[in-house]
């Protein structure tokens, strides 16, 4: 312990970083008082939840103590009344009273929050991170005055806030100007043409994510002044890096359709099920995103379009193949089709998604449903320079002569098939015994035996459930 007592403060913090476990760290605190004192000091992250009770005076002794907290999770995730009070609006009234350096707070399940406990933390003026997950008591009054408080916003996660309609807090961002992590999921009263009232904060967002609620996707129509709000206005996206899109409508002209073609510098796109997505829309992000790295699309079926707009416009290979010709950092590509039954008819065909694998320097694909990739695309990817990452779900084309392939790829490292009917143990059997691939996942797949895939890789993953089948 003397040997202990004559360590330097920075390397026992230096420790204390390499521990991970909450726990673990615990345990180290209490093996004598100066590393209690220490640890006390340097905590910056506390997460807490169901384990506070009495709420108020748990969560009070909890920052008296770690007076440099910076970061605040509180979740009830899996909350009963028997586990006994939710910390209620006076608690947060305790962080902004205690915790002067607090600038990251997620509130997670805290369904006695309101609107009350919120605007105390208005006072936060260092706050910058606001990440609320399924906060029902909560409305756009309480987010207003908390961004009307914090002029220092730049992070808003909003995850099935289901009672903010209001948007005015939208508008007071955009005369802010520091937004740049915005994130809306499944937020009933928040449609996409409102986010045309960030206004000039457009201009420095970096990540954005707006998922509609999917039974509520088709029932909200479009404000009129909002669809000329976006037409009117440029919306300028130069910094913007990620784009996750779900269940949007992307329409001419209207809501995040204006924006597609304005980012210049993303990285990853990510479109799942938006309906109305047409070639001159991916055409013209491939145009304008050279830096693009990661691009995700999932294509509704068009068994449903038809319900929906008057003349379906549908992908086609015209968009990868703009992608392939202009977007020449591509890593990582996932196309996807949504219904088995009813299979898109606007799928890419398999010259165009070998034209996009072939010219860029891909790293990883994913493909679901997409019925055109057969066992001559599988033959096509030994050429590949650069492919590490192969996943392959419910393409029933390929069979054992496509998987074969596999052996023959120069630098693949991980395979998972899942739900593929057409493959069987023999079309493992050249992998078994070459210690090539790092890792192999086969889940759902009828023809294929466990035994059949051991020793196929350095680490094998298999699961058998044939539910999904009946």
């Amino acid at each position: 312990m003397v040997l202990m007592d004559n360590l330097p403060d920075q390397l026992i913090w230096e420790i204390f970083n390499r521990i991970k476990n909450t726990i673990d760290r615990n345990s180290v605190s209490l093996t004598c008082k100066r590393f209690y004192n220490l640890e006390n000091e340097q905590r910056k992250h506390l997460r807490v939840g169901c384990g506070l009770n009495p709420a108020n005076e748990a969560l009070t002794c909890l920052c008296n103590r770690f007076p440099n907290l910076n970061k605040v999770e509180i979740t009830y995730s899996g909350w009963m009344s028997k586990s006994g009070k939710q910390l209620e609006d006076p608690g947060l009234s305790i962080l902004a009273n205690i915790c002067p350096f607090l600038t990251d707070l997620t509130l997670s399940y805290c369904t006695f929050i309101t609107d009350a406990g919120l605007s105390s933390l208005s006072s936060c003026s260092k706050l910058s991170s606001l990440k609320l997950n399924f906060t029902p008591r909560i409305t756009g009054s309480g987010i207003f005055s908390i961004v009307s408080g914090c002029k220092d916003l730049k992070k808003i996660h909003l995850i099935r806030c289901l009672n903010i309609s209001n948007v005015e807090w939208l508008e007071c961002l955009g005369k802010q100007e520091t937004l740049q992590d915005l994130s809306i999921k499944n937020c009933r009263g928040i449609g996409e043409g409102y986010l045309v009232k960030l206004g000039p904060t457009w201009r420095n967002m970096k990540r954005l994510q707006f998922e509609v609620d999917s039974n509520y996707r088709y029932m909200k129509l479009y404000d009129r002044l909002a669809v000329d709000r976006w037409q009117k206005q440029w919306v300028p996206c130069e910094n913007m890096t990620e784009l996750m899109l779900t269940n949007c409508m992307i329409s001419p002209g209207r809501g995040l359709a204006c924006i597609l073609d304005k980012c210049k510098n993303l990285e990853k796109v990510h479109l799942d099920m938006c309906i109305g997505a047409r070639d001159c829309d991916i055409i013209g992000l491939a145009e304008n995103s050279k830096n693009l790295r990661a691009i995700s699309i999932r294509v509704p079926s068009d068994f449903s379009l038809p319900l929906l707009m008057d003349n379906p416009l549908r992908l086609t290979d015209n968009s990868l193949k703009s992608l392939a010709q202009n977007c020449t950092k591509l890593e990582s590509v996932s196309l996807s089709f949504s219904d088995g039954e009813f299979p898109s008819l606007s799928s890419f065909s398999l010259d165009g998604i070998l034209s996009l694998i072939t010219t860029c320097p891909v790293k990883s694909l994913f493909l679901d449903r997409v019925y055109s990739f057969n066992n001559t695309g599988m033959e096509a990817l030994c050429g590949s320079d650069y492919l590490q990452i192969l996943e392959l779900t419910r393409c029933q084309e390929i069979s054992d002569e496509g998987l074969e392939c596999v052996a023959r790829y120069p630098w693949l490292r991980v395979l998972r098939l899942t739900k593929c009917l057409g493959v069987t143990d023999d079309g493992f059997k050249p992998l078994i015994g070459l210690c090539k691939l790092e890792q192999l996942v086969v889940n759902d797949c009828p023809q294929v035996s466990l035994k059949g895939v051991q020793g196929a890789a350095k680490s094998v993953s298999y699961k058998q459930d044939l539910s999904w089948m009946y």
